[in-house]
Order: structure tokens, then sequence, then C-alpha cells
């Protein structure tokens, strides 16, 4: 687990759990996309808990199709919540991470939500509601592994609206292109009141 301070060592204003992407294909708590995740997070004023998944690094388990994951990501939160009570609660995730933040908003009510690359069409989204609190997804257009359109016909069926924002030529590991997506990250957490 990696755990990014408030910049300047300023009081934590929330806690932000950031999920990564499959563990399967690599993915870990230092994917460079759940990194600038956690640090956009951080630099607005959380403190921002990164986790691997069972089977992970040192983290023990195989890895479950999603079920035990959730549970992994529920117990992270739990800790975190402990460690730093009354605290609003932000969620993130990068690909299957933006899954499982999904699937787990309706218990877990995060104040806020942001899904990078959510997999539409890798697993059955049907049942996903969507959070009553502020919520970003962004979306590389030239995702090569997740698409694009049908990340934008997906999100035109949910009420209230997610603010998706596609970033053009953008791939699905944003080559070249983290910049733009840690802008996108930092501005939304403004709009909500949230700026560095």
């Amino acid at each position: 687990m990696l755990v990014d301070p408030p910049h300047h060592g300023a009081s934590p204003r929330a806690v932000a759990v950031c999920c990564h992407p499959h563990p399967l294909f690599g993915g870990s708590l230092t994917n460079k996309v759940v990194h600038t995740l956690a640090r956009r997070c951080s630099a607005a004023g959380a403190v921002a808990v990164r986790f691997n998944f069972r089977g992970v690094g040192a983290s023990s388990g195989t890895h479950d199709e999603g079920r035990g994951e959730l549970e992994d990501l529920r117990r992270v939160v739990q800790w975190a919540q402990h460690e730093w009570p009354n605290l609003p609660l932000w969620l993130g995730g990068f690909s299957f991470g933006a899954w499982m933040a999904l699937q787990a908003h309706v218990e877990l009510a995060p104040a806020l939500l942001i899904t990078i690359a959510p997999p539409v069409g890798r697993w059955d989204f049907s049942a996903v509601s969507a959070p009553q609190g502020a919520w970003l997804c962004v979306q590389g257009d030239r995702d090569e592994l997740v698409d694009a359109a049908a990340v934008a016909a997906w999100a035109a069926t949910l009420t209230p609206h997610v603010e998706l924002l596609r970033l053009p030529e953008a791939d699905h590991f944003f080559h070249g292109r983290l910049h733009e997506l840690a802008d996108a990250i930092a501005q939304f957490l403004a709009r909500q009141g949230y700026s560095e």
C-alpha cells in the first residue's frame, strides 16, 4: 500500500482510494495512470491511498474475477476511514479499477468518483447506476482496449449524467497525455471546491 499525504503538509480534506488496472495484465498500484490520479488527489488536499488487489506484488491471494477484488476495495476503504475518520471519501480507478469503483459506489457512497477508461463491453455494465455525487469519467478516443464510443453510449444512458471527457487521440494508457489527464482531474476537483 502507498499513501500520498496532502501536498505541503496540509491537513487532509478527504481520503481518496485509487484502484489499479487488471491484475492479470500487469496492473498494480505503481501504474502511471493510477499514480497520476493519486498525485492530483493529494495535490487537492486528500490523503491518496493506492493498494494492490489480491495476488499482486506482496498481496496474498489470487485473482478472483472481481469478486474478491471488491472485498479488497471494501477493506481498504474501511481501513482508510478508520485512519482518517469523518473525512469525505473520494473513489477512483483506471480500467479494471474503474470497474471495481463503479461496482462499489452504491455501498461506499463516495463524495466524488473519478473513473478512467472504464472497460465498458468487457464486463456487464447494465446494472451500474449513476453515482449521486460528482463524477468524472475520462476516456481516450484512440483507446485500443476500451471502445470509446461504447463508453460514451453507456454514459449517455445514465441519470444524473456523468461528466464525460474524451481526450482526442489518447490511447488506453494515455502515453504522452498524462499531463492532460492530470489537468482534467485537477480541474474537476477544483470545480468541486478542492483546488490545489
